[in-house]
């Protein structure tokens, strides 16, 4: 090859990426990485690989055993395609719901899982990213976390429809995981059970708690979490401090340290734990 014809070959490339720039096209995705997030900026709206996917071991979440046991066995049947649910996992803050799903997708990267993150803003995008995944031999999981709504929100409409709604039958390689703190997505509002009405001596519930309801009820696996025991919080810190190797609850000194670094942070929960683990693994060097 030429000078010239070097020249107007780098020519043409960069043209063709301006015009997909001007046009708002991405570039294809690249599939060899495993984990990626959706995004808009100004090539259009694109998946993004993540080059540093947090990897998380399953075997540390504890104190979760039947949430986790649940959510494996789902995804199981997902990989294997055979019929599996989308899943919400909601309830106390810190006890593991996001990291669960990030377990999950870890303990399944080898079968051919993948995971995108989708934030809140551009559920308006579910359809758009179906379409991108739709007929790909890899399976995928569209992860939002913390998610929650208020009643305008345009992407709540968006995801009722992909879950189930859509008159597009939904793709057999994709699912939704999500977490919340909220039961039902939305806010419940005291005004709401103001509309409750009684026919018959059956108690109906009002049209906002309808609507409310039928957005999380179109996940068909549903998972809830609680605020852990003092005996499992201390658990969780055992387990992190042998990571760290940072000594051990069975001395009194880093038991009544732990209980005081929840007490300030007025929680007891997995990641206060592993929190306080790092801490003293820090200190001790």
């Amino acid at each position: 090859m030429t000078a010239s014809d070097e020249f107007f070959s780098r020519a043409t490339r960069l043209l063709d990426r301006w015009e997909a720039m001007l046009a708002g096209r991405a570039d294809p995705p690249d599939w060899t990485y495993d984990a990626f997030r959706w995004r808009h900026d100004r090539l259009g709206m694109r998946l993004v690989p993540v080059r540093h996917p947090h990897r998380v071991a399953l075997d540390d979440l504890l104190c979760i055993e039947r949430q986790k046991a649940e959510v494996v066995r789902n995804t199981q049947q997902f990989m294997r395609g055979i019929a599996a649910n989308n899943v919400l996992l909601w309830g106390a803050r810190g006890t593991g719901k996001s990291t669960l799903i990030k377990g999950v997708f870890n303990a399944f990267i080898d079968q051919g899982l993948r995971l995108i993150e989708v934030e809140k803003e551009h559920l308006v995008d579910l359809v758009e990213i179906v379409n991108v995944l739709e007929g790909r031999e890899e399976r995928f999981l569209l992860y939002c976390d913390d998610l929650s709504f208020d009643a305008d929100d345009a992407g709540y409409k968006s995801l009722k429809a992909v879950l189930e709604g859509s008159i597009a039958a939904p793709a057999a390689n994709v699912l939704i995981y999500a977490s919340s703190n909220r039961r039902h997505l939305l806010p419940e509002l005291r005004a709401d059970n103001q509309d409750v009405h009684i026919v018959d001596g059956e108690i109906h519930p009002g049209d906002a708690i309808e609507e409310k309801v039928s957005l999380s009820e179109r996940f068909g696996l549903w998972l809830s979490f609680y605020p852990y025991t003092q005996d499992e919080y201390l658990q969780i810190v055992d387990h992190w401090l042998a990571r760290h190797d940072a000594g051990s609850t069975a001395d009194e000194t880093v038991r009544l340290a732990a209980l005081a670094w929840a007490r300030q942070r007025g929680s007891r929960s997995g990641r206060v734990a592993r929190q306080f683990a790092v801490d003293q693994g820090g200190r001790r060097g």
